[in-house]
């Protein structure tokens, strides 16, 4: 049955929660805000999780004894969740949003649930990547409902509600996220494991808004899931990324890595081939990305999630790591980073919704991206703080001129019938280039440590500052850190070669640096901050590509209305044209 000759469902109860109007009507300004409120609870589900996570990663790291394995904790939740994206947005048009939206968030209670019982870093990847299955479908049906009932050139009225979510999970997740990291126990449960099981309450509470508020008539299409484009685009990433993570163990070369390789080859090759047979019900439409639009803003998305993702992951690590930062502490420095954020966003918004234009924005966004990698490059470990948040600010702000103008144009630039699917696509493009990010980026950190570490080691270790240092270790008690450090750096030395005391147990626990007498630890720290100026440097110079893509990208004509009132007007012209044709009884 084609898509005009379904009738129009809802998700409304009987007596309407929300008035009445006409299929070809956009909604009130009160039913929107309506709507907003369910929305808005599950995307501050997804938001609090990420700064929570983020800024307690470490403390998790190091009591799982993986912190050079943290990098599978956030790629298996990127994977699945780039996985299911397309998916929501098929099964949204056929079922209805707010049905796949429960779905998302009870998946995600349920991810959550199982991740405060991870004992490896290891199981946690894997309870994480259900949360993905879960988180996959948050951001990207919200996205897709606003761009069903508010007109593009409207949007940016109701951006300060979605801010407004993302500015207090950004503050509140730093602190909650320290306070659990910090904590021993709570009520018999390791602290850090309430990063995972504070989302269950508040995904009950979210799942009780979204089946009070979230009411839309669904005008249903048919479409066949592309099921086989889904295992093939995991098949193609999984492998890649066990390389990118076991490959400094294994060796770049080895037989292992190469099978990696393959694998993601041929089924990378095998995908493109299955999108193309699948023509429109594809899980990534080839067709739509000949959009120039579409084309544009994709590219410059996995290149934008590459860089963005690659130094999102190192920032609280150096904030901690080598600034001795807590989490919460971590959590409330990067809140100039979220203000630049905020304040692109807001005023791009403003600017776009006066103006309808867009394109602008993404160019200086790009621009300022390059700009704040390059600068986080020069940050040394006695940077003033100061100065590192100053770059926070134009990272931000870069970032905040892409997210909201590059998904408004792909809305913009597809039919109505294809808001769905053109927001999952400009999700899944953003995060598959965070899921390659974070695991090219984490590889690169962990595999340069110790060569910096060592490189540290020998242009301190001659000072008198080290040198007393040390001396005050060997005679600290037996047991103690200072001891303990010190013997094995005396004992390196002896032996010529400091690389194997001064990487060794850093990479799986970092929690000793904060007890260790300072001039001990600098080394450690020099090696750290050099080590990720190496990412900075390696983001900024794929940002450079992401700035050249987007001086490609078009500027088309906003629409003035909703995709929702134009489908329900599509809608009711085809069932007025077919009574009016319909024989006489």
């Amino acid at each position: 049955m084609s898509a005009d000759a379904q009738p129009p469902a809802t998700d409304a109860p009987a007596g309407g929660a929300l008035p009445a109007v006409p299929d070809d009507e956009p909604l009130t300004h009160r039913q929107i805000v309506t709507i907003l409120g369910g929305l808005m609870m599950g995307m501050f589900l997804a938001a609090l999780d990420q700064t929570i996570v983020a800024t307690s990663i470490r403390t998790i790291a190091d009591d799982l004894q993986g912190l050079d394995q943290q990098a599978w904790a956030t790629t298996a939740y990127l994977i699945t969740a780039t996985i299911v994206t397309p998916l929501y947005g098929k099964l949204g048009d056929i079922y209805g949003r707010k049905k796949l939206f429960v779905l998302a968030i009870s998946i995600f209670i349920v991810g959550s649930a199982l991740a405060s019982f991870a004992t490896s870093m290891y199981s946690l990847a894997a309870f994480r990547a259900v949360q993905g299955m879960g988180a996959g479908g948050l951001m990207s049906l919200a996205l897709a409902i606003i761009g069903d009932i508010v007109p593009a050139r409207e949007r940016a009225k109701y951006q300060g509600y979605f801010l407004a979510v993302f500015g207090t999970s950004s503050v509140a997740g730093p602190v909650v996220g320290g306070f659990f990291a910090g904590a021993d126990s709570i009520l018999g449960v390791t602290g850090w494991r309430w990063v995972f099981l504070v989302n269950v309450p508040i995904g009950i509470a979210a799942l009780v808004v979204v089946s009070r508020t979230l009411h839309l008539r669904h005008q249903r299409l048919d479409h066949r899931i592309d099921w086989t484009g889904a295992a093939l685009l995991s098949a193609a990433l999984v492998p890649l990324l066990i390389v990118l993570e076991q490959g400094r163990e294994w060796g770049w070369g080895s037989g292992r890595s190469w099978a990696g390789y393959v694998i993601s080859v041929v089924a990378a090759v095998a995908f493109v081939l299955q999108e193309m047979r699948m023509k429109e019900e594809a899980i990534l439409p080839l067709r739509m990305f000949r959009n120039r639009t579409v084309g544009v803003a994709s590219a410059a998305s996995v290149i934008i999630g590459i860089a963005m993702f690659g130094g999102l992951a190192s920032l609280p690590l150096y904030l901690q790591i080598v600034k001795g930062a807590s989490p919460t502490e971590a959590g409330l420095q990067l809140i100039p980073l979220v203000g630049g954020i905020m304040a692109g966003s807001i005023s791009s918004g403003q600017i776009i919704s006066r103006t309808g234009r867009y394109r602008i924005f993404p160019i200086i966004g790009s621009g300022l991206l390059v700009l704040g990698l390059f600068g986080f490059h020069f940050v040394q470990y006695d940077t003033p703080l100061w100065q590192t948040m100053i770059i926070m600010v134009f990272f931000g702000v870069g970032l905040g001129f892409n997210f909201q103008p590059l998904t408004l144009a792909v809305q913009n630039a597809v039919p109505a019938q294809q808001i769905g699917v053109a927001t999952s696509t400009a999700t899944t493009t953003r995060q598959l280039g965070g899921t390659i990010g974070t695991a090219v980026f984490l590889s690169i950190l962990f595999a340069a440590v110790p060569d910096r570490i060592s490189s540290a080691f020998r242009t301190v270790a001659p000072t008198e500052e080290f040198q007393a240092a040390v001396a005050r270790g060997l005679q600290a008690p037996a047991g103690s850190v200072d001891n303990e450090v010190a013997t094995a750096l005396q004992q390196a030395a002896a032996g010529g070669d400091a690389s194997a005391a001064t990487a060794s147990g850093i990479l799986t626990d970092s929690s000793f640096l904060g007890q260790l007498d300072p001039a001990l630890a600098k080394p450690f720290l020099i090696g750290f901050s050099e080590a990720m100026d190496t990412v900075f440097l390696v983001g900024s110079i794929v940002m450079v590509a992401g700035f050249l893509v987007m001086l490609l990208l078009p500027q088309v004509e906003l629409r003035g209305g909703s995709a929702y009132s134009e489908r329900n007007a599509a809608a009711g012209r085809a069932e007025r044209e077919a009574a009016a044709g319909a024989p006489t009884p």
